[in-house]
């Protein structure tokens, strides 16, 4: 391996590297536009239990654990709502 091919390699995982953090910047932008977004339909006791809402769908995801870890966050929406 030459030097010259060592400079090129890095510089080509360097374009890779800004290439990927442009789009990593793209999607967090696009992600949270969407977010809010969908948000906007929402009333306002709705999005105060979103939160809520998405933790328990998320630990609901988890076996075993994840229904009786979700209960105070479903106690939470409902006390919302």
């Amino acid at each position: 391996m030459t030097a010259e091919s060592i400079v090129v390699s890095y510089s080509q995982v360097m374009s890779r590297l800004t290439a990927m953090q442009l789009s990593n910047g793209f999607t967090r932008t696009a992600s949270a536009l969407l977010l809010a977004g969908l948000a906007l339909p929402l009333d306002g006791c709705a999005v105060v239990a979103f939160p809520c809402r998405v933790a328990s769908a998320t630990l609901k995801i988890v076996p075993l654990v994840g229904h009786p870890a979700a209960i105070p966050f479903d106690a939470c929406a409902a006390a919302v709502d």
